[in-house]
């Protein structure tokens, strides 16, 4: 949980309005403004009962799931929306929830954590970390947990006489019990991710190259664990470093929840989620701001673009300039509509020349002249023309 006291942030609702202002700029827009599909009735019925090895924790996001996965989505069909609600019972906070729903790739668990991160760097927190797991499709799970028994079954007599009946029925969560007691025998437990089958790594890795592009710092960790009912793919929790224990604050997790929201929908749908939490200190009831219209248009084309995307955002908020996005669009036609709906009058366009060079054309729409910029240049050159820039 984020304490207050580890932000410059003098009470919650300065904390929450800055979280917010940062992830609409990425595009995530509040779930309750949205209108909602009718769920299949047997996906209404569904209730907590059907979660049977869910955490605490997770259960939180029973309905947030619901709400988002029955919201409209874009044309595009991938949906970004965020919401505000109270944390688990163990934690007297907020929890900030970031969902992406209609997305396969990998590219939306990184666009979850580059948000998260923003918001903890925008709010000045101390040495954080990103612990990050895969536990891969429900056959490669299957696998695993098959071993996990096994290895529980060896182990047995030395684990606590009140986990012991667990471990039979659930031992994936009796293994995350261990972790967090710190058992002496979790270093010799299966990992995860060696279970993972070769689409599958190639999938976690692609994540992984998101993150080292953009510059995020991370930890492969086998404890990063959750429920099966709940998760597919990739797990991910941030944390920060204790000033006075040394120890780790956890205060962000995540990760891609396919299975309940296939469930929830009655089809395969694909969906993705980040939740920070923060105590109540101070005033918590913040007043949403009226965001400017943006004049510029971030538009990418390629891989290697999509990947340098973050950085070109990144360098645009940090220096307060509005923009206009469609980062879950790959393709390049689908962002010019967009884009014509938004009706921006320059374009940002960074191609697979430019993201190698570090450069981004800047063009007028109206005559179509353009020049290219430096990414580290752009704020400048942007506010000595005025383009795009507030007031």
């Amino acid at each position: 949980m984020i304490r207050i006291r580890d932000t410059r942030h003098p009470h919650t609702a300065s904390f929450l309005g800055g979280a917010i202002r940062t992830a609409e700029y990425y595009g995530f827009v509040p779930a309750e403004s949205l209108k909602r599909d009718r769920l299949p009735t047997h996906a209404q019925q569904r209730g907590e009962g059907e979660l049977a090895f869910a955490r605490k924790d997770e259960r939180t996001l029973l309905s947030s799931a619901r709400i988002c996965v029955a919201c409209e989505r874009p044309p595009h069909g991938i949906l970004l929306t965020w919401r505000l609600v109270k944390a688990a019972r163990d934690q007297a906070g907020y929890a900030l929830e970031l969902h992406c729903v209609g997305a396969p790739h990998a590219f939306a668990e990184a666009l979850l954590i580059v948000v998260a991160n923003a918001i903890a760097d925008g709010a000045e927190m101390p040495q954080r970390v990103l612990s990050i797991n895969s536990i891969g499709s429900f056959e490669s799970s299957n696998r695993y947990v098959r071993d996990i028994a096994t290895f529980l079954r060896k182990n047995i007599e030395s684990i606590a006489p009140s986990l012991r009946p667990r471990a039979a029925t659930d031992p994936l969560g009796t293994l995350v019990a261990l972790y967090e007691k710190g058992h002496p025998a979790t270093p010799r437990a299966p990992q995860a991710t060696e279970y993972l089958t070769e689409d599958e790594r190639k999938r976690f890795w692609d994540l992984l190259e998101y993150l080292e592009v953009f510059g995020i710092p991370y930890e492969l960790s086998p404890r990063v664990l959750g429920s099966r009912d709940f998760w597919s793919h990739t797990l991910y929790e941030l944390s920060f470093e204790d000033a006075e224990s040394g120890s780790r604050v956890p205060f962000a997790y995540g990760g891609r929840y396919d299975p309940l929201a296939s469930r929830i929908a009655g089809k395969v749908t694909p969906a993705a989620t980040i939740s920070i939490v923060c105590e109540v200190k101070g005033r918590s009831a913040f007043k949403a701001e009226d965001k400017p219209e943006p004049a510029l248009y971030f538009a990418h084309l390629g891989l290697e673009a999509r990947r340098k995307a973050f950085k070109v955002l990144e360098t645009l908020r940090r220096a307060n300039i509005p923009v206009h996005q469609s980062l879950m669009q790959e393709r390049l036609g689908d962002q010019m509509d967009h884009a014509k709906r938004t009706q921006a009058a320059y374009l940002i366009l960074m191609g697979h020349k430019e993201a190698v060079e570090g450069t981004v054309l800047v063009r007028e729409i109206a005559t179509n002249a353009q020049e290219a910029i430096p990414v580290e240049e752009l704020p400048g050159y942007l506010r000595r023309r005025r383009v795009g820039v507030l007031a």
